[in-house]
């Protein structure tokens, strides 16, 4: 193989991998290839917590025989310790795979680089690095959570194209496209909590359920207060995910993080409203944006984002890795926040 087979084999792996995208969770998502001679005799994904990895996956339905002389492609690093399960490492060599093509390496400090090690030191060949920055982007809120033990944030609000979102107490419409909101729909099935403040839950009585993907996952529902004045016949605390809703009273949106993280939630999405996006925001907790601007000026007092703001426009955060796109009649903004 050539280094443009590598890529080849790489991207389908990555496509294996995607499969378990907001499934996985505290795990990464991770996908493996088996290659001999050209040819793709295998694939496997990581499905789900305490189920078996990738690799795993891969080597139970290769084809018997065939994997003396085989390559594994695998988005990240094998796991090399007992945990839920077994170490990869030891498989893949008692396998008798020759080589191995890697991703991304494992970003576990405790864990980073020995199951490369551990594959050399059986005379395994390893190969690392392919395809990198795309098999270490699948997993950012993995990445961030396994380090620092806060949850990767994502802020997603559907506004006007003045940054408000006020509108007549009597109107229901919503600001945004029906293609917004189905697109809104597909970023809560990949996170692991959805969060808001007391006042979203007072004025919108939301679900915060996943409607129209099939068998996602409901993430956890989480409600910032400063009262304990709350509705008690709201959704959030009397549909059938009512032991999926957490209530903090009287924290701040750090401490808030800080205990997700320790419950293994490794992805927020702030959906609102303005003041909790204004304290991420002032906090600089931000990990991403996704922002739906409609194309409709409505004015007024409700802004999308507020808080007590930058002190100077150099302090602003700016967007890296921007991108926009169409999404029905909307735009859609994203990118990642830093403060230089």
């Amino acid at each position: 193989m050539v280094p443009n087979d590598y890529d080849r084999f790489m991207r389908r792996a990555l496509a294996e991998a995607a499969k378990g995208t907001g499934m996985v969770s505290p795990n990464p998502a991770v996908g493996a290839v088996l290659v001999r001679r050209g040819h793709i005799i295998a694939t496997g994904f990581h499905r789900g917590r305490g189920l078996p990895h990738a690799e795993i996956e891969c080597l139970a339905v290769a084809p018997a025989g065939s994997l003396r002389s085989a390559t594994l492609f695998v988005t990240l690093e094998p796991c090399c310790t007992t945990g839920r399960t077994p170490p990869c490492t030891s498989a893949i060599v008692q396998a008798g795979i020759t080589r191995v093509v890697i991703g991304a390496v494992d970003p576990n400090p405790l864990h980073r680089g020995r199951g490369i090690r551990k594959l050399k030191d059986a005379g395994l060949e390893v190969i690392d690095g392919v395809l990198e920055k795309e098999c270490s982007g699948l997993n950012e809120a993995f990445n961030k959570w396994i380090v620092t033990g806060r949850p990767f944030v994502i802020a997603k609000c559907g506004m006007s194209l003045d940054g408000r979102l006020t509108r007549p107490r009597s109107e229901t419409r919503w600001l945004t496209s029906a293609a917004a909101r189905a697109e809104s729909m597909k970023l809560r099935s990949q996170v692991d909590a959805i969060l808001i403040g007391a006042n979203t839950w007072r004025e919108d009585n939301p679900r915060l359920t996943i409607r129209g993907l099939g068998h996602a996952k409901q993430p956890w529902r989480v409600v910032l207060t400063h009262s304990a004045n709350l509705p008690h016949s709201s959704n959030l605390i009397s549909d059938r995910f009512a032991n999926r809703t957490l209530v903090y009273r009287g924290k701040t949106l750090a401490q808030v993080l800080d205990d997700l993280g320790s419950r293994d939630i490794t992805s927020v999405l702030i959906e609102g409203g303005g003041d909790v996006l204004g304290q991420a925001f002032d906090g600089h907790l931000v990990d991403r944006v996704h922002f739906f601007l409609a194309p409709i000026l409505t004015g007024g007092p409700v802004a999308a984002v507020a808080g007590a703001g930058a002190n100077s426009t150099a302090e602003s955060a700016r967007l890296r890795e921007l991108k926009v796109q169409k999404v029905g009649r909307d735009l859609l903004v994203t990118g990642c926040p830093h403060w230089d």
